[in-house]
């Protein structure tokens, strides 16, 4: 794309470089960008400066926040009785979307993997127990991705918190191995939530 000059193939390479964003797609939106109204442009930068200067993880859940409390964890119609703890915040967003669930949650921001060196440490573990040890969470439910970094944080996570004397159950997903929670439909999470069960 050097053809387009230097400018503008550093903003497709850029653009590219985006999750989920192949090359075709970065042209398009670089030469859609270059087009618009300057406007257009400028509040998508402002936008996202805004969110890199602003952002923050919710003191309580580690979910991300412009606040020092996110949305959730200061409603008070939330049940904080059952936490649900998941991997990622896009994961919290996906559940949300089901309106089914109205507990509370927990993000560890990532999975234990041996081979990318994450172990608990690297994890939000701490924060949770911490949550665990103030004694209103009756039930969590592990909400991790059902693949075999997302199994062997679940795992490692029931056998600590089994203990404490906390109802731990796990969805009850419909999806097959491999798969994520950020793309499962409503649908499905729906099911998953109704149909957790306890990890014996």
């Amino acid at each position: 794309m050097k053809y387009y000059g230097a400018s503008i193939t550093r903003l497709i390479d850029e653009l590219a470089g985006l999750p989920g964003v192949g090359p075709k797609s970065a042209q398009r939106m670089a030469l859609y960008l270059l087009n618009a109204p300057a406007q257009v442009t400028q509040n998508l930068a402002n936008a996202m400066l805004e969110a890199r200067k602003n952002i923050r993880y919710c003191s309580v859940c580690s979910n991300l926040t412009d606040t020092q409390l996110c949305q959730i964890c200061s409603d008070p119609r939330r049940n904080r009785d059952i936490l649900c703890i998941v991997e990622e915040p896009k994961d919290v967003s996906a559940i949300e979307k089901v309106r089914g669930f109205k507990g509370m949650y927990h993000v560890l921001h990532g999975a234990i993997s041996p081979r990318d060196n994450i172990g608990p440490d690297e994890l939000t573990v701490k924060q949770l127990l911490k949550r665990l040890q103030e004694g209103t969470i009756k039930e969590v439910i592990l909400a991790t991705n059902p693949n075999l970094e997302g199994e062997a944080t679940s795992l490692f996570l029931s056998q600590i918190i089994k203990p404490m004397g906390i109802k731990v159950t796990r969805l009850a997903y419909g999806l097959p191995m491999g798969a994520s929670v950020e793309y499962a439909d409503e649908v499905t999470l729906t099911r998953a939530l109704e149909g957790r069960r306890e990890i014996e």
